[in-house]
């Protein structure tokens, strides 16, 4: 289980690590939002459910996004866990220059239509009270207490 700050790697080391292992791969930003404008969250029950029957077709998986409310669910069936902790600016970088996500957006242009609106959702990840802050990842990653790693800035 991979989670970090929107923009810290997430998506890369998943496609990475499910094309060298075979893994299932889940991006939960599929499974977490209601389709539409303004984006709003799912359910947290209906999220849960799909969270629950993926994981339940898939013996080996790699789950990746940054929703602590689902990603305790996964925990519990998680074998290692990885944080991904960059820092702000470096989130921020890679949201710039990341590459079309077809699963998420419908053109490029609403991608980069929308990247003033993540940059500033990146900038606040520090203090945010939400299931997708560095307080809600922090408390995920120091409470499981199965094999996991956190990677943080350079240096």
């Amino acid at each position: 289980m991979i989670f970090g700050n929107s923009g810290s790697g997430k998506s890369t080391l998943a496609n990475r690590l499910a094309a060298a292992s075979g893994l299932a791969h889940l991006d939960l930003d599929v499974i977490a939002w209601l389709p539409g404008v303004p984006p709003r969250r799912r359910p947290l029950d209906d999220s849960a459910a799909d969270l629950t029957a993926f994981m339940d077709a898939w013996p080996a998986w790699v789950i990746e996004g940054c929703y602590a409310d689902l990603l305790a669910l996964a925990a519990q069936r998680c074998t290692r866990l990885i944080f991904l902790n960059p820092g702000v600016e470096a989130c921020v970088a890679n949201a710039t220059r990341r590459p079309f996500e077809p699963h998420k957006y419908a053109t490029r242009e609403a991608q980069d239509a929308n990247l003033e609106v993540l940059i500033a959702w990146i900038r606040d990840y520090e203090t945010r009270a939400d299931a997708m802050s560095l307080a809600a990842h922090r408390r995920l990653f120091d409470g499981f207490t199965g094999d996991k790693i956190e990677l943080g800035p350079p240096g």
